[in-house]
């Protein structure tokens, strides 16, 4: 059985970028796709994935014609990766954002290095990498691989 990731990402050009790249790196990967909080929460409960690509970003509900798709969460990613814990699932997680630093819960800014220590310690059995995305830059096809690589080189498949 091939294996099957979950791609949690709200800005489509985004989540091109990174199925394409996932499809051309990895051509046994099946992925589908979800675009919010709640509809990652929904495939999470429905299917048995692999692993998880997960934006911090996202709103709480999909965006449709003319909706804003509720309210927008700077940690969105967080809020999955605490009900994953809360209900004792296991998803290997590859955090990707394009953001460089975030408002923490004081509204002071944090860096991308403190945000993945931050999440490598609270999640220490689910994130096992934190990549910088930026659709100009080539570095982070190459921590997403490695990261891909080392997930799947920790499982069997047939």
């Amino acid at each position: 059985m091939n294996p099957l990731a979950l791609l949690v990402e709200d800005e489509s050009p985004k989540l091109a970028h990174i199925r394409k790249f996932v499809r051309e790196s990895f051509s046994n990967i099946s992925v589908v796709d979800a675009r919010s909080v709640s509809s990652a929460l929904e495939a999470i409960e429905t299917e048995d994935f692999d692993f998880m690509l997960l934006d911090m970003s996202l709103p709480t509900f999909d965006v449709g014609q003319g909706e804003q798709g509720g309210r927008p969460q700077g940690f969105g990613g967080i809020e999955i990766l605490r009900h994953l814990e809360m209900s004792g699932t296991n998803l290997q997680t590859i955090v990707l954002t394009g953001y460089e630093a975030f408002p923490d819960e004081t509204g002071e800014l944090i860096g991308l290095e403190t945000l993945r220590n931050r999440m490598m310690d609270e999640f220490p059995l689910t994130v096992r990498q934190v990549v910088h995305f930026s659709s100009s830059l080539e570095g982070w096809k190459v921590s997403l691989r490695d990261g891909i690589s080392s997930i799947l080189g920790s499982r069997k498949y047939g």
